[in-house]
């Protein structure tokens, strides 16, 4: 510990002996003494405490004020102390930090560090205490012992240290956690499962390691930039965002065929923002309410997912029409008490479009800040208007057909091609003529197949010929077509001219019966 924190301690232990000598005699005699001078001498003896001892301490304690949870403001100076103060101590302990694979190196306890903060110094000591009682459930090691962090400064600074150097420490401190932590992939849980007792429960979560990353995306180099800078305007935008008076959110619509990288996509925007990954699947939601529990239980920096939203549930607002009684609930087997365990008989999802435009942009959605919901379908036609429109999708990214400068990008990650190839012509005027999706591109540029490994140029002449056969497929198809729409258009004819036929002839019958009558 170094002299200018030796001294520190000596006044905090000099004034707090003052102050328990003052306050011991002060209760003995308070009662005997009118209340006019009892006033005086409390503030009297008030100011001869703090000219005894002129430094404040303010104590961040590990537990929070909920019960079993240790406090955010403790796991947050802990990550700050070890990114900026960690340095200049001299006992240090080294562990795993929370939701990461990463060491996190900080202040020991019973270690003082010191930090600067606008010409200020103040002094930190990380301790630990006897908690006064003990819970029959230990979520932590050491749960009988409670530690704390303590921060000391002169009293001329008080201001200073709880309006801006604390909140300093608040913000530096969740970058840190959120710079080491392991990115996550949360699921929603059925509702069945859910357990209102424990914290976070409507949601399950993996570490998220996908490797996707806009360098390795196969998309039109020139879509992607802007993507790119749209998200980066997004990440920035915070104050923008509060100017214009609107919830820190941002919506994307991913829409396109199969196979045109649309989850790799999301991988690569959770990548590039360093944000969690929550997948909504919808089915498992039971009703409105649920809906937004489980966006209120989601954090902020983070991407919520609803993939194949054309597929999850009926957006419509329509429900299936009443089903006429069945020979089983004439005989009142309906009546029946339900046996433990059974399932319900309706469990069907009740989320409605009005329950999920309000999960996108209602009044809900400005609880927290910094989240992108994201939709992708392979159908935008069949989504409702009121669903897609700007403000709460508000960017449309079409994920199309493999293009040129598509598989340049795959042919630099499988191949290792960054030159132009002699082959890469005759690829170019296919893919503008073919439909040919990046995932099949790159099935037929894997170096390794089923029999042996292959070199580029067996590799680029296997999409060739795949691109040929993909040619002459979607010809035979249009073809087919075509033939089946002049065979339809042929019977259609003759089924008017044999129409027109009959009717001329009943037309002749009918004027020979005239004449004769």
């Amino acid at each position: 510990m170094g002299m200018a924190a030796m001294t520190v301690e000596r006044w905090l232990t000099l004034g707090s002996g003052v102050g328990i000598s003052i306050m011991f005699l002060w209760s003995k005699v308070q009662n005997h003494i009118p209340a006019a001078l009892s006033v005086y001498l409390t503030t009297s003896a008030t100011k001869l405490a703090s000219y005894v001892n002129p430094y404040l301490q303010i104590t961040i304690s590990e537990q929070g004020l909920e019960r079993f949870q240790r406090s955010e403001f403790f796991l947050t100076v802990e990550a700050y102390l070890s990114d900026a103060c960690a340095r200049r101590a001299r006992k240090l302990k080294a562990e795993l930090g929370k939701d990461s694979n990463n060491l996190q190196v900080s202040v020991d306890d019973y270690e003082a560090v010191t930090d600067e903060f606008s010409g200020t110094t103040l002094w930190w000591y990380a301790s630990k205490k006897q908690s006064n009682a003990r819970s029959l459930i230990n979520l932590y090691p050491g749960q009988d012992e409670s530690r704390f962090y303590r921060v000391v400064f002169h009293s001329r600074y008080r201001d200073l240290v709880v309006k801006s150097y604390l909140p300093f420490v608040l913000g530096e401190g969740r970058a840190v956690t959120v710079k080491n932590r392991q990115r996550r992939l949360f699921t929603n849980n059925a509702s069945k499962n859910w357990n209102p007792y424990r914290a976070n429960s409507c949601w399950s979560h993996v570490p998220f390691e996908h490797p996707a990353t806009f360098d390795t995306l196969a998309m039109d180099p020139e879509q992607k930039e802007a993507i790119v800078d749209d998200l980066k305007a997004f990440q920035e935008g915070k104050e923008y965002y509060a100017k214009v008076g609107k919830a820190w959110k941002r919506g994307y619509l991913l829409y396109g065929p199969p196979g045109t990288g649309k989850s790799t996509m999301i991988a690569a925007m959770a990548n590039f923002l360093d944000y969690d990954v929550y997948d909504l699947e919808l089915t498992a939601v039971k009703n409105n309410t649920e809906l937004r529990k489980l966006f209120i239980e989601t954090t902020g920096k983070s991407i919520i997912v609803i993939e194949d939203i054309d597929c999850s549930i009926d957006l419509t607002g329509k429900r299936l029409k009443a089903k006429k009684p069945s020979a089983s609930k004439e005989s009142g087997e309906d009546d029946k008490p339900k046996l433990p365990g059974e399932p319900e008989k309706d469990e069907a999802p009740k989320v409605t479009l009005s329950g999920l435009l309000n999960f996108i942009d209602g009044l809900w959605s400005s609880c927290g800040g910094e989240r992108i919901i994201m939709f992708t379908t392979n159908h935008k036609e069949k989504l409702d208007p009121a669903l897609i429109r700007r403000g709460r999708m508000d960017k449309h990214i079409e994920m199309s057909y493999c293009s040129f400068g598509g598989f340049k990008v795959l042919a630099k990650n499988y191949l290792d091609i960054v030159v132009e190839h002699d082959m890469f012509g005759e690829i170019r005027q296919l893919l503008e003529e073919t439909d040919m999706s990046p995932a099949d591109v790159a099935e037929n540029l894997m170096p390794m197949s089923k029999k042996k490994k292959r070199g580029p140029e067996e590799c680029l002449l296997g999409l060739i010929e795949a691109l040929k056969k993909a040619k002459e497929d979607t010809a035979a198809v249009a073809k087919a077509k075509g033939e089946e729409e002049a065979e339809m258009k042929n019977a259609n004819k003759e089924k008017e001219d044999g129409d027109v036929k009959k009717a001329k002839a009943w037309e002749d019958a009918n004027g020979d019966i005239h004449e004769a009558s």
